[in-house]
């Protein structure tokens, strides 16, 4: 081991080193995904994981979930400090979820594991290794632990930090008394293990490095990394255009009143640096629409970096280049004891605002309007065949925006949430229910040059349970905006027992459904951009043909007619349709 460290940076050691750390945070991504029980973490990956060095800097990130973002940099900083490193030894682990210290939702349970070398003089801390998982229930008032609360206790466990693994063990009374508040017994205690997997994975891969390498020689590249991606961030930012701008929007509700919530954004793109301003937001609410600055941070700093090269690494040398003020007590910045479970409703529409901010100044870099709202599902019930209580989580996919030059993908997560939609199959065999239905929504589309993307039609049918369903989503009044003479996204539709009495709810409700009920989730389509007009008539065909735009909205919205037989554009009729229409 090397007694200093280098004085010259040796650009391929660099590499080497940088590479592996990221491969490290990936190893625990795939062993997390792999050792998980439940649907959420082991198939739609709501998880993240991440390596901060021993000031707390993050260093390394799993791209798992960009929504996360913001969590590593708030939340370990204040657990770690808040519990102590001195209480710390090898082996320990300390296990968080609190939203107004630094957390997101009550469901996002962090498992923060410190990483001692026996090479470094200190005998402190050479990093922290955390991984953050979405737990499909923390107790709380409802199943899935969402529902239209008005406070945080109402949402579930708040779990300080506490020691959760002391010297390579589970503590039987902390897992204990946290299990005892959760619904899903059986699925919970194997995300808790493959979290503890994850962390041990990484443990051993940082300690190799720091192995092969040497002590002084890896923090020396660790910190040569944080500062070669503050370089390349502030470069990446002056090539962006100088200048403030600003975008107002809004939630159609929030779960308790008919009021909108009303969000402001500001962004500021000075030479080296970006701030953030969501001055002008509500006040928060009793409500659970409301977002904690990890929320609104997470929002932000995936906008920046949809904005910057692609292969710019995220990590305390690009989070210290970008600003936010979030003003305490508002929508964006709730304080205690505000209910924060709807909050990624909030952090979605405030990432959809700042493109809309940005797209004159930038129209060739951002979409028109998406989902963006997470659309959760909630279920609990009783399932006959084992006698067992089950609870399934998810969120739904929807329409993303048009670009200057695509068409908005159909039924996709949009901005940060990069979660997958569960498999019909799986969610079938393990929960008491049907995928009645699970299909594009034709016509849904925002027409444009680049039409957005189609919504999805997702129906849950349980034939034999009464289940309480919790609805936490957005869109009913309005769908997704267009850009630059594009047109809105059909708005969400949530619908008990279609093709029956047919009740169209709200989008924060929790019911309790008989045996034979079937709740329809029917989310928006993406924003257009551009004139519909001026859409390729080609294009058009091609969407008929698929199932994706009927032929008389064809013919209404593109000005493009399609001949009798179904398959071919009528040009002559079509030219005279666009001419009219001049």
């Amino acid at each position: 081991m090397q007694s200093s460290g280098p004085t010259t940076l040796d650009p391929i050691k660099f590499e080497v080193i940088r590479s592996a750390l990221t491969a490290t945070t990936e190893e625990m991504a795939a062993t997390l995904r792999r050792s998980a029980y439940s649907t959420n973490v082991k198939t739609r990956q709501d998880f993240s994981c991440a390596f901060l060095d021993s000031e707390l800097r993050v260093v390394a990130q799993a791209f798992t979930q960009p929504v996360h973002l913001g969590s590593f940099v708030e939340l370990i900083p204040r657990a770690v400090r808040t519990y102590g490193v001195e209480n710390m030894a090898p082996g320990d682990m300390i296990l968080v979820n609190d939203p107004h210290s630094g957390g997101t939702h009550l469901n996002d349970i962090t498992l923060i594991a410190p990483i001692f070398y026996p090479g470094d003089p200190s005998g402190k801390p050479v990093g922290f290794l955390a991984t953050l998982a979405h737990h499909v229930d923390v107790g709380g008032g409802a199943p899935a632990s969402l529902g239209a609360f008005q406070e945080i206790y109402q949402e579930g466990v708040i779990i300080p930090p506490v020691k959760f693994v002391e010297g390579g063990k589970i503590v039987s009374d902390i897992f204990t008394l946290v299990m005892a508040q959760i619904r899903s017994k059986r699925e919970t205690p194997g995300d808790f293990r493959a979290q503890v997997s994850s962390n041990l994975i990484g443990i051993r891969r940082v300690i190799s490095l720091f192995d092969q390498y040497g002590y002084d020689t890896t923090l020396f590249y660790m910190n040569e990394l944080l500062e070669y991606t503050s370089r390349r961030t502030k470069s990446e930012i002056s090539k962006l255009p100088q200048g403030t701008y600003s975008a107002k929007g809004f939630l159609d509700s929030d779960g308790f009143t008919d009021k909108v919530v009303n969000l402001a954004i500001e962004v500021r793109i000075e030479e080296d640096a970006v701030y953030f301003d969501t001055t002008g937001s509500d006040p928060q609410r009793r409500a659970p629409i409301n977002s904690t600055l990890a929320m609104t941070f997470s929002g932000c700093a995936y906008a920046l970096r949809a904005l910057l090269d692609k292969d710019l690494p995220v990590n305390d040398g690009f989070y210290r280049n970008m600003h936010v003020h979030a003003p305490k007590g508002t929508v964006t910045h709730a304080m205690p004891p505000a209910a924060v479970v709807g909050g990624w409703e909030t952090e979605d529409r405030l990432n959809d605002l700042i493109f809309l901010a940005l797209s004159d100044a930038m129209p060739d870099r951002v979409p028109a309007g998406t989902k963006a709202m997470q659309c959760q599902v909630g279920i609990g019930a009783l399932d006959p065949s084992d006698g067992e209580y089950k609870c399934t989580y998810e969120a739904i996919a929807g329409g993303y925006g048009g670009r200057m030059t695509l068409d908005g993908p159909d039924a996709v997560q949009a901005h940060g949430q990069n979660t997958e939609n569960a498999p019909a199959e799986e969610t079938e065999a393990k929960h008491p229910m049907r995928i009645a239905r699970y299909e594009l929504i034709e016509n849904s589309e925002g027409p444009g040059r680049q039409r957005g993307g189609l919504g999805l039609r997702r129906d849950y049918e349980f034939p034999d349970v009464a289940a309480k369903f919790t609805i936490l989503a957005d869109r009913e009044i309005s769908g997704p905006w267009g850009l630059f003479g594009g047109k809105a996204g059909r708005k969400a539709y949530y619908i008990h027992n279609p093709g029956r009495e047919s009740i169209e709810l709200g989008s924060k409700i929790t019911l309790q459904l008989k045996p034979g009920d079937v709740i329809s989730y029917q989310t928006c389509g993406g924003g257009g951009y551009g004139d519909p007009y001026e859409r390729d008539p080609a294009r058009v065909l091609d969407d008929v043909l698929n199932g994706k735009v009927s032929a008389e909205r064809a013919r209404s919205e593109y000005r493009v007619e399609i001949d009798s037989s179904g398959r071919n554009v009528d040009e002559s009729v079509t030219r005279r349709l666009r001419e009219s229409a001049q």
